[in-house]
């Protein structure tokens, strides 16, 4: 619907030609001649801009704006004046409108101020629907769980949101460290300043310090301008550096004046420049083990570490696969227009009986897979993939047998390992393809085609 403008201006023959030049640009017009009139239409009707002259019989232009702006400060005014006093236009300018207008009047001039004005506030609503969907999208509701682990989970996360303190998660890859980050800084006072991600270990360690710190012209080849770097673009809000226990130990150093002088400095420049930032880290390494090794600074470590939470692996909650896999299908049967409605039985019990390597990530994928093949309203064994099968219908006789983890990691070999190479037997277990080698010493099982050493 088009937008409706309120016209305010005493001379009439100003008034309505103010209102044809605008009827024929599409807008809904009303007019008015005084403040009083003007003051009851807003009440009543309420306008997405006000076009007032400032000098009025009775309550003048600038009362008007100022009493529609105290119930609506979002209220777009723009004023016209005769007078061409720099007083008059910034007295306007304080008391809130957007923009004034000197008499004569140019159209073309009016038209393009009332657009932009418009422009202005169409992005404002955009942005605020914007920011409310992302802040539903981060909401505690969606870390989605009932097991007891993702609920102490979620009430450290509510204790320490809109705290200052840096926060370090730790778990394996694909457990939701994002997500967590995420919920943390969308439920904090910084919720309207960037968030910003970043993956230590996909930037290359030369390219790391310009890409956080930025770079100024010339400070190396290629750097043709300067370069705002990405601590500098989220001052005031979150920086989440994922993978930290990647960074080199050249970096290390640098980082941590960042953290305790509050300042970087562009690569090349000669001036610091202050910035305020709540610093959420994220590992799949015992960076305590790092520490012992001199891998990591200790006192590094002891900066970012102030606050840690540590998130499960997905066979460690698996009451919540269910959940899990069910908020997936939902997802994707609506991105990909589908209409699956169910996961049967036999699916499900093979997802619960699966070690989930991948944890939660990978479960999204499997069901985004099992959504993209299936041409029934249901998801059934076939739709999921062949080692999910296997292990999950193992697992299945593992649980019933009461196994503990050792003898389940031996009938699982004994079982598959003709099924599958070395390395996706190790991945398939959760380990790597060295601590599969010793267990096969350790229990004296020989591998297929070949011999113990």
């Amino acid at each position: 619907m088009a937008e409706k403008l309120l016209i305010i201006d005493d001379e009439e023959t100003l008034r309505e030609s103010l209102k044809r030049l605008f009827l024929r640009e599409g807008y809904r017009i009303d007019t008015a001649e005084n403040g009083e009139d003007a003051l009851k239409m807003v009440e009543e009707n309420g306008y997405d801009l006000i076009i007032t002259d400032i000098i009025l019989p009775g309550i003048d232009g600038i009362h008007v704006m100022r009493k529609t702006r105290q119930k609506n400060p979002e209220q777009l005014v723009i004023v016209i004046t005769a007078f061409a006093s720099l007083e008059t236009a910034v007295e306007a300018l304080r008391a809130g409108a957007y923009d004034y207008i000197m008499k004569p009047i140019i159209h073309e001039e009016i038209k393009l101020i009332v657009r932009n004005a418009l422009r202005q506030k169409s992005l404002q609503i955009e942005n605020m629907l914007l920011r409310k969907q992302i802040e539903r999208e981060y909401d505690f509701s969606r870390i989605i769980g009932q097991s007891q682990e993702i609920k102490r989970i979620i009430g450290e996360v509510k204790k320490i949101a809109d705290a200052k303190s840096n926060v370090l998660l730790l778990g394996e890859t694909g457990t939701g460290k994002e997500l967590i980050a995420r919920a943390i800084h969308f439920n904090s006072s910084r919720k309207d300043k960037p968030f910003v991600p970043i993956n230590c270990s996909t930037i290359p360690d030369n390219l790391l310090e310009s890409e956080l710190f930025g770079h100024v012209k010339g400070a190396f080849t290629g750097a043709v301008s300067s370069k705002k770097g990405l601590f500098e673009e989220a001052n005031g809000g979150t920086v989440f550096l994922d993978e930290i226990g990647d960074i080199s130990q050249a970096f290390q150093v640098k980082f941590l004046r960042v953290l305790e002088d509050h300042e970087i400095r562009p690569v090349g420049g000669t001036q610091s420049i202050k910035v305020d930032l709540r610093l959420i880290s994220a590992t799949n390494k015992n960076l305590e083990r790092a520490v012992s090794n001199g891998c990591f600074r200790e006192d590094l470590f002891y900066r970012i570490n102030v606050i840690n939470i540590k998130l499960p692996p997905l066979r460690e909650r698996k009451e919540d696969i269910p959940l899990l896999a069910r908020h997936f299908l939902e997802k994707y049967t609506q991105e990909l227009s589908k209409p699956v409605k169910y996961i049967s039985d036999e699916a499900m019990r093979l997802l619960m009986g699966y070690r989930w390597s991948g944890n939660i990530r990978e479960l999204q994928n499997i069901i985004e897979r099992a959504v993209l093949i299936t041409e029934s309203n249901t998801i059934f064994p076939e739709h999921l993939s062949e080692g999910l099968k296997a292990e999950g219908s193992f697992a299945g006789d593992a649980l019933n047998r009461d196994l503990s983890i050792e003898g389940y990691t031996r009938a699982f070999i004994l079982r598959h390992q003709k099924e599958y190479g070395e390395q996706k037997l190790a991945d398939m277990l959760g380990i790597t393809r060295k601590a599969l080698w010793e267990k096969r010493k350790k229990w004296g099982i020989k591998r297929v085609g070949s011999r113990l050493p």
